[in-house]
């Protein structure tokens, strides 16, 4: 006797821009903000610097980069530097983009960077804190931007506030 088996199939979708050149001026210079502060990771070990720039609901721009640490776990990303200290700076306000951009020191990333999974829950965190989505730039050293207009593309069945009632 055989149990039925039933499927789901996610589908996520992106806008995908030849260049930093094709995005609108605003997200053009969010993208410059975020390779700007990976200028200033503190990145030893991977020798993998990554920039995030967060564009907030007033008009702020808060930039973080990756601080690693010689304990692994201790370090931390880009994204929630950035989304962190959005949130302790400007409690209240909603993040309404952010853009991410990496680098390494023994290749050239041609491909867009995403956010890892605990930097994806810290995002989804901070969208259903605001019921707002928060658009997501990818970018590289150069090449291709992928854009996702909400975390859900990238965190799909996504943990949140609605499992703990």
């Amino acid at each position: 006797m055989s149990k039925q088996i039933e499927k789901l199939t996610l589908h996520s979708e992106f806008e995908v821009y030849a260049s930093e050149a094709d995005l609108l001026p605003e997200e053009q210079d969010l993208v410059k903000k975020a390779k700007e502060a990976l200028q200033a990771a503190y990145a030893p070990y991977s020798h993998f610097f990554v920039g995030a720039a967060v564009l907030l609901g007033n008009g702020e721009v808060i930039i973080g980069n990756n601080q690693e640490n010689a304990a692994y776990p201790s370090g931390l990303c880009a994204e929630r530097v950035a989304i962190f200290h959005a949130g302790a700076r400007f409690p209240g306000v909603p993040v309404k983009t952010i853009a991410i951009s990496c680098k390494a020191q023994n290749q050239v990333i041609n491909d867009p960077v995403s956010p890892c999974g605990a930097c994806r829950q810290a995002i989804a965190e901070y969208e259903t804190r605001y019921a707002s989505p928060i658009r997501i730039i990818m970018s590289g050293e150069s090449g291709k931007i992928y854009v996702a207009n909400s975390i859900e593309a990238l965190l799909p069945l996504m943990f949140n506030r609605k499992y703990l009632k």
